[in-house]
């Protein structure tokens, strides 16, 4: 099942609109780098990226009009109000104690079966089938690499922290676009306007492009709005997760979509980010595009997942 997108819904400046390929059969990305070459199926077993969403609009489109626009819309206020600086670093602080729960991975992957995001105006679907999909899609496209097949099944595990047993954090605490703060808010952020509300807005030490920080510092070196994001990345890299920088850079910014998708804040990156870039491109495509209301089996595949967990992590995290 190859994902070939025909006509597909791009926000402007995305990598896939500059997709080609080379003369060794290479797929290159925005720029002429050279990625595994995805796997060759028969036109029947394509699958064809949907133009329309599970609602039967575009995907991303946040001025649609409709009740599920409405509460995305105001999702989007209250974030873009209340993710500071100084709510960052106080939810950095609280939770780099990871003291909310011991259990593994597949535990949390059926925890997240409770969880619904309010942020998406896509799928209102539970979590974990999101992942599956995300994960079979790119399996069957990218079948030696695994590395990128758990890492989509675990993107966004760190959704748990709406749950009553990890603090309960409201939605817009825990989901939505990611965006760095202690610098200028980028106008490509999705309802941009709410920002005139935050009390970071009118910091001068805030307000400039740069900010806090220096160009060429490292993403590393940024914070970022406060959410399932950089918890997840947070419990990789404490728990001692092998997963491969790229996997952890998708799991750290796979929300980042002024980044990703709209090409901004490219200053604040060091070489590093821009290479792990190159597959949160790829990414990107099986995370928005494999949304749909046809589930995957659950039992069929946990197997071979349960393979990769081993692989890539102990048996138990602290969560």
């Amino acid at each position: 099942m190859t994902i070939s997108i025909e006509k597909p819904i791009f926000e402007e400046g995305s990598a896939f609109q500059k997709k080609s390929e080379d003369k060794t059969g290479e797929l290159n990305l925005d720029g002429g780098f050279s990625m595994p070459e995805m796997a060759t199926k028969d036109d029947d077993e394509a699958f064809l990226a949907p133009e329309m969403n599970a609602f039967g609009r575009q995907f991303r489109d946040y001025d649609a009009k409709s009740e599920r626009q409405k509460s995305v819309e105001e999702f989007y206020r209250l974030q873009h109000i209340n993710q500071t600086v100084d709510f960052v670093k106080k939810m950095r602080a609280e939770y780099g104690k990871l003291d909310k729960k011991v259990m593994s991975i597949w535990e949390c992957c059926e925890l997240l079966n409770e969880v619904v995001d309010e942020s998406d105006p896509d799928l209102d679907e539970p979590q974990i089938q999101h992942l599956l999909q995300s994960a079979e899609a790119i399996r069957k496209d990218y079948p030696n690499e695994d590395w990128l097949h758990l890492t989509a099944l675990i993107h966004d595990l760190g959704k748990v922290i709406t749950l009553p047993q990890f603090g309960g954090l409201p939605q817009w605490a825990v989901v939505g676009d990611t965006f760095p703060v202690g610098c200028a808010f980028d106008e490509s952020n999705v309802h941009h306007k709410y920002f005139l509300e935050n009390p970071d807005f009118q910091n001068q030490a805030y307000n400039t492009k740069t900010g806090i920080y220096t160009e060429g510092c490292g993403l590393n070196n940024v914070m970022m709005s406060w959410g399932h994001d950089d918890y997840m990345y947070l419990v990789a890299k404490e728990n001692g997760s092998t997963l491969p920088s790229a996997g952890k850079f998708i799991i750290r910014y796979h929300s980042f979509y002024p980044l990703h998708t709209a090409g901004e804040y490219t200053h604040l990156m060091n070489d590093e980010d821009k290479e792990n870039l190159k597959w949160l491109h790829v990414f990107n495509k099986y995370d928005l595009y494999s949304k749909s209301k046809v589930h995957v089996d659950v039992e069929m595949v946990k197997p071979y997942y349960m393979s990769l967990i081993e692989k890539y992590f102990p048996e138990t995290l602290k969560w």
